[in-house]
């Protein structure tokens, strides 16, 4: 595994869970907004954490933590992914798996395997601006259709969220990806957040009176739509 990242404790990332985050590097998009360039595009300058370490803290807390949260970049690109979940799972944690959807195949087997428990997995955009919002032209939105479908057709709980973007998202944009997602158990209209670290730059985000209106607007379409991050 290449994990670049480690926190080791969080309330916020896992729902319901005292967790920690692995952040594995690499991404296989450019979302220009992304807020973790630094796993994304300056992996070679990122110091690796050694996974054993990692898993020898794990072992050690657990009891006093319940879950891991393995995020990224994007952790579907790792080859030793169902590995390094199987001992996550041999410890006794409950996983939740952040990914953007880009690998159905992968994420298809961990969840036959019983080595997710709680998968979030990131809507970029409506289908005709996929991949002008993920950095990615051309795209091929089939294996996004094809992980969202596993998802909702499954048992493993899930959320879909979307970090919605001045210059990047309308309206109209957010009420289409209803198209993509209809029938979501969970969906959040995350606000945008400038780490000082994005891909790309210029970005703001929406007022908190313009995420209700969004927000107003997607509840026809996906009536479990929730705003997120928004005081």
């Amino acid at each position: 595994m290449v994990i670049c990242g480690f926190q080791k404790l969080t309330l916020l990332d896992f729902p319901g869970r005292v967790a920690a985050t692995v952040f594995t590097g690499g991404c296989n998009l450019r979302c220009p907004f992304c807020h973790n360039a630094t796993l994304v595009t300056d992996t070679a300058e990122t110091p690796i954490l050694a996974t054993d370490e990692v898993l020898a803290y794990l072992k050690r807390r657990h009891g006093v933590l319940d879950g891991v949260c393995v995020t990224g970049g994007e952790p579907t690109l790792q080859p030793d992914l169902p590995a390094f979940l199987g001992e996550l799972k041999a410890m006794g944690y409950a996983v939740k798996l952040d990914t953007n959807g880009t690998n159905p195949a992968l994420l298809r087997s961990l969840l036959a395997d019983g080595l997710v428990d709680y998968v979030a997995m990131d809507i970029k955009n409506c289908r005709e601006k996929y991949g002008i919002t993920a950095g990615k032209i051309p795209f091929d939105i089939a294996p996004i259709e094809q992980s969202i479908s596993l998802l909702l057709r499954g048992s493993t709980p899930y959320e879909f969220r979307t970090t919605v973007v001045k210059g990047i998202h309308t309206q109209a944009d957010l009420v289409a990806i209803g198209d993509l997602i209809g029938g979501a158990e969970r969906y959040f209209l995350q606000g945008f957040v400038d780490s000082g670290a994005l891909i790309g730059g210029g970005f703001e985000a929406f007022t908190p009176e313009e995420m209700k209106a969004f927000l107003a607007a997607v509840l026809p379409r996906i009536p479990t739509a929730q705003l997120r991050g928004i005081d």
